[in-house]
Order: structure tokens, then sequence, then C-alpha cells
């Protein structure tokens, strides 16, 4: 599989945008499953190193109670809840612009994460999971009988 680095000024290139709808359509690593309407998706960054993914999603206002992370048959999902407390104001509201509700991310690995080594950190509303990649197995030749 094959993940294209982000490079600045790429997308103004325009047969550059027309390979990189080829790749996305032969390449679906990090493909985002489609979403339902009442949850909001989080704004996240994937950066491969050579041993290992680095996912960071922005969570402002979570803690990490509120925070859940499965994973099952190389589907990622991130889910956070955060409910604003109903305040009685006894004046008059201008504004209310604090979001209240369920955001959700569902990702497909690429073939080569192990999951069971997976380790995620809140920090200051930024969710940081490593997701470390398989060493690869070894060519093994099979002896004709």
């Amino acid at each position: 599989m094959k993940i294209t680095p982000y490079r600045k000024g790429q997308e103004l290139r325009p047969m550059g945008t027309m390979l990189s709808i080829f790749d996305d359509f032969f390449n679906r690593a990090f493909e985002e499953e489609s979403s339902e309407d009442n949850f909001r998706s989080m704004a996240m960054d994937i950066v491969e190193h050579e041993k290992e993914f680095e996912l960071l999603a922005n969570l402002p206002g979570f803690k990490k109670e509120n925070v859940k992370i499965s994973v099952h048959d190389n589907q990622l999902m991130i889910e956070a809840k955060c409910e604003q407390s109903k305040e009685e104001n006894k004046g008059t509201v201008y504004r209310c612009e604090r979001y209240s509700g369920s955001y959700r991310r569902n990702l497909l690995l690429p073939e080569n994460s192990d999951l069971a080594k997976i380790s995620a950190k809140m920090e200051d509303g930024v969710l940081k999971l490593i997701i470390p990649k398989k060493e690869p197995s070894p060519q093994k030749e099979i002896v004709i009988d």
C-alpha cells in the first residue's frame, strides 16, 4: 500500500491531482468509512515513520474518560462524547457556540499494522496514537514433493 505524504502546494498541480485520484482509488490505506449525520468528524493527521504510524486527533475540551478507542479487523474507531452542562441563565444569551455531542472517526489501517501494540495518550486536547508496524515475515521456500 502507498501512503502519499502531504506536500504544501501540491494541490496546485493538475497532473498531481489526477495521479492522486488514481492513487486514492487503488490505495485504501487509512480509508474513512461513511459517518452518520449525528456525529461530527474530528480533524486528524497521520504520519508514517520507519517503524510506526503516528495519528494525532484534535479533541479540544475532551477528557480522556470521554474518549473510546477500539480496533477490530484493521478497523480503528475513535469515539468522543462531550456534554455541555445546561446552565440556567437569568440574562439574555447572545451567542451559544460550545459544541455538545459526539465525534467519531472510523479508519481502515494498513495490513502491516501491529494491532496488539497500539498505544494512546491524550494531552492538551490532542489524542496521540502510535500504531507500530509488523516486522516483515521472512520469505519461505516451499519444497515440492
